[in-house]
């Protein structure tokens, strides 16, 4: 029996989705937490720079001014950052990453399933880096994941590329 005619024999569906993740990078300010942060920021920086106006440095007041605007600054590319999202689709065409950047500019890779590896990278004192690819094009996924979410996704991925590629047969029909 040819391939393509056993696989439309198949009882499960080979164009349904198999697996589906949705990374999203954890932000835990909300805007008004970032307005206080600035806040608390502006007002240390206000008690500094009068001590040491007090204590006759004029200079670093000019740099204690400059904190509040950096630390401003950082705080939004901070929170444009959480806008990014990634997702990982295994689905009839391969393995795809669709990326989102902040500016929501959108991405796709799509890797084949068939000779598809799935590795952690381990990095001593380092979180690990988690490459998704097969002969040497590899590309790193959950970028913003911690270690042990890390480990879960990479184990759910084999999970289900071992299914795509052994699939259970509905002998019940016989």
């Amino acid at each position: 029996m040819p391939a393509a005619a056993y696989m439309t024999d198949m009882s499960f569906d080979r164009n349904a989705m198999f697996f589906e993740a949705v990374i999203i990078p954890h932000r835990s300010l909300s805007r008004r937490g970032r307005i206080r942060l600035l806040t608390a920021i502006g007002l240390m920086g206000t008690v500094s720079a009068t001590i040491f106006f007090i204590l006759g440095a004029y200079p670093v007041i000019g740099f204690t001014g400059l904190e509040l605007p950096f630390a401003g600054w950082l705080i939004h590319r901070h929170a444009l950052e959480g806008r990014a999202s990634e997702v990982v689709v295994i689905a009839p065409s391969g393995l795809q990453i669709r990326r989102t950047t902040r500016d929501n500019k959108r991405h796709v890779i799509t890797l084949p399933v068939g000779w598809l590896n799935v590795t952690l990278r381990e990095k001593p004192g380092r979180i690990p880096t988690l490459l998704v690819g097969s002969r040497g094009d590899q590309h790193e996924i959950g970028r913003s994941l911690g270690e042990e979410e890390k480990r879960d996704l990479a184990r759910a991925i084999r999970e289900a590329l071992q299914r795509w590629r052994n699939p259970r047969f509905d002998d019940d029909d016989e």
